[in-house]
Parts: C-alpha cells; structure tokens; sequence
C-alpha cells in the first residue's frame, strides 16, 4: 500500500485485514486425516515408495502381494516391453483409482530420475537379475528381486558386495522361507527334533534338462523399439537375433539366459533345505556326477558331512518346490499344496502352532516375504533372504550345473570361492557381460 494511503488506514481496517492475512497463513495447516495417519492412513513420512522393473507373469503376482500392502505407493514402471508396461500400469492405476503410475522403458534413465523412490520390486529373466539389482542399489534403492537371482557365482558376489557398499535392503524371492508349513519343517529339522539330520531332499524343476541349448532361434523382423527394446531385453547377454517366441517365455531352456532345470526351482529348494541343515552361510563342498539329462539323484554334500539330494520326481514330496529332512528320529517333507507338512510320525505335529511362532517371536519375521522385506526397508535390518542367503544357495545351484555341464564329480572351497584342483571348472564361476551391460 502506498505511504498516503496507509496513513488513513483505521484500526478496524487495520484488524480485518491482518484477520484475513492470518487466515491465508493458517490454511496449509488444515489438511486431511489421512495425511496425519489417522483413521488407519499412513502419513507420506511412513510411506514407501515403490517401484517396479519387469513385472509380468511371476512379477504380477508379486505386485499383487505388495500394492494392499497400506504403508507402499506404486509410482512407476520401467520395462523393455510396451505390452508389459501398459499391463502393469493399468493395475496399479486401477487400484489406486486415478491415472498416475509412470512408464519407463529404460532402466538407467528411471533409476537415475526417480529418485523419490525407495524400493524396487523386480522380476526380470534370470539374465537381468544380478545387473538389475546391483544399478537398483547403487541408486540408493532397495530391492526385492525374483529368483533365480544371479547367473554365475561372480554375479552372487558381486550382488552382496553392492549391497554391503551402499547400505541397501534386499530380498531374493524365495518366498518359502516366509511360509508356515515350509517355516516349520525347516525348524523342526535344524532344532534337533529329528535326531542329528543326515539328508536333505530338494527339488529340481521337472521340465527341461541341466545340460541347456547353446543353439538361438532363427531371426524375426525386430519390432520397433518403442514395442520391444531388443537391446535392453538382451541386457548382459550375447547379442542374438530377435524372436518373438523368446519375449513370450521361450528364453528358458537356452544357456545364454537360463540356469537349467537345476536353477528354476533349485533357487528355492536350495535355499530352504540349506536352512534347515544350518548352512545358509556356506554352500556345499561335493558334488557327484550322475549320468543323466538333469541331475536328477546328484548327491551334494557339506562339510558337516549332511547330504543334500537332488530330485524332480515326487518320491519324497508332492507338489511343487518341495523339500525333505531325514535324520534318525524321523523325517518331515512339504511342497506348495500341503494343508499340513508330511511326518513320520503325527506325534512331530503336535507342536506346529508353537514351533512356528517360536521362530517368529525369536527372529522377529511374519510369515510374508514381501512384509517381511518392507519391514526391513523401514529397521535397515537384514531381510530373511539376503544377500549372503542368496549368494551361498545360488553358489550350489551353480557349482551343481557345472559338474553335470563338465560330466564329473567337483570339490569346492565356499571359503575361497573356487573348485579344488580343476581350472576349467573355475572358469565356469563367471560369463563374459556385454557393453555396456557389464557390472
């Protein structure tokens, strides 16, 4: 106001226009419940911000598990593929009920800019697994990343000194760890209620084989790459020609971005047998050649001189990615399906709801493998299927394709890293990356 003017100001002009001035003022302070985390909401500064890389088929599933999830917001979407993303895009927006999840189709552009996102749930081809997970963490995010989740053993230990480097959260996707029935005979086992365990059972998928094609399928015409960045999709592998049967699933089966029949459901069954025989921190020592297509009947086994089985048949187990301890006082086995875990006696039952909630009152994790990584983006705590975890157990799945893809019996050094006595199998720990998808 000029000088003249407010010099003939009164005091209630005066008054009325500070009342109104402090009104402006106060306004931001008047917001939504929601926002202060009342009636149920999460306030902003308690929420996660997620996003995603590669999400369809396993990785919708995923999605589904983590967008009820109340203290997560979905943002944004990064895939080579345009059906992919569109896909992903549309269920997010429709839970959420607006039109705000972004699209990215390229993974290094959408780390780099999104950095209001705090957590990365991936489900990439085997081949992107590591690689993704080790840009995700050096831009500051955590990750939670399906299965099988390295391709050698120098990925696996490249995943874990990433992770320790940058102080990131990660969760591989064997789920099972999380899951009741699975929770319970992995305790019964390492607790000492079977006697002394001697051997451990643990599935292999029952399609393809261990020794995989090297072979590639014949050229297509390549789409644009606005539809399918064909590039990006290859990621670390070997250039090949593009076919459309390979963006529909057809990858497994080939060496170039597959780890076998051993791999598909060895990542989960490795992981959980290897819990129960308290060796989450090593991997095996021996592994037996068995002179067939798949491993089938490999034995492998620890230090402590446990065995661990390898088998794709249902002998010891129904269902999918099961799993079976044996030990002088009986034996327990589960897979996907079971109402109640199998025992040799009903007498081991007796106690499920006890053992499994001692397991959870003494470490602390719900039976959720996506809650149980979210909790641990929050207390910066190790999730139930870290970096080592997933390192150690890939570590097995890796030493045994090799001794099938060398046909002969190996001994290996977890400590070093490094088969003993034999150059051609360590050469087989890494593969060549291409630029510039390289660690």
């Amino acid at each position: 106001m000029p000088p003249a003017e407010a010099a003939h100001v009164t005091r209630r002009q005066f008054l009325r226009g500070a009342a109104a001035a402090g009104g402006l003022a106060a306004a931001p302070w008047i917001v939504p419940a929601s926002v202060l985390g009342r009636d149920g909401a999460v306030p902003p500064s308690e929420r996660i911000v997620a996003g995603g890389i590669g999400l369809r088929g396993r990785g919708m599933g995923d999605l589904r598990w983590m967008l009820p999830e109340a203290d997560v917001r979905f943002v944004a979407i990064c895939d080579a593929q345009k059906t992919s993303r569109e896909a992903v895009k549309r269920a997010v927006d429709a839970h959420y009920g607006n039109s705000d999840c972004a699209m990215y189709n390229e993974i290094r552009e959408f780390l780099a800019t999104r950095t209001d996102i705090d957590a990365i749930l991936m489900a990439t081809g085997d081949r992107w697994h590591a690689l993704a997970a080790i840009l995700t963490m050096r831009s500051g995010k955590d990750v939670y990343t399906e299965k099988p989740s390295c391709m050698t053993i120098a990925e696996g230990q490249a995943v874990v000194a990433t992770a320790k480097r940058y102080g990131r959260v990660y969760q591989t996707g064997v789920q099972r760890l999380s899951e009741g029935n699975f929770v319970f005979c992995i305790e019964l086992a390492r607790s000492g209620r079977l006697g002394k365990v001697h051997t451990a059972y643990a599935h292999i998928a029952p399609w393809d084989a261990a020794e995989m094609k090297h072979e590639w399928l014949p050229a297509e015409p390549e789409p644009p790459r606005d539809e399918v960045d064909w590039d990006a999709w290859l990621g670390p592998c070997p250039w090949r020609p593009f076919n459309s049967a390979y963006i529909r699933g057809g990858w497994r089966g080939y060496y170039d971005f597959h780890t076998s029949c051993i791999g598909e459901w060895g990542a989960h069954t490795f992981a959980q047998a290897q819990a129960g025989i308290n060796a989450l921190d090593t991997s095996a020592v021996e592994y037996e050649y068995v002179d067939n297509p798949t491993g089938d009947g490999m034995v492998t086994k620890f230090a402590g001189g446990v065995r661990m089985i390898l088998t794709r048949g249902d002998k010891w187990f129904h269902g999918s990615c099961g799993m079976r301890f044996d030990g002088p006082e009986g034996w327990v086995a589960a897979g996907d399906g079971y109402s109640k875990p199998d025992v040799s006696s009903p007498a081991l039952l007796a106690d499920f709801k006890k053992i499994v909630g001692d397991y959870q009152a003494r470490t602390g994790r719900p039976m959720s493998h996506m809650r149980d990584f979210l909790d641990c983006v929050k207390s910066r705590r190790q999730t139930v299927a870290n970096p080592e975890v997933m390192y150690r157990t890939m570590s097995t799945v890796h030493a045994a394709n090799i001794c099938m893809w060398l046909k002969r019996g190996l001994k290996f050094d977890p400590v070093k890293a490094e088969f003993i006595g034999d150059a051609e199998a360590n050469r087989m720990r890494s593969r060549a990356m291409r630029e510039p998808w390289i660690i």
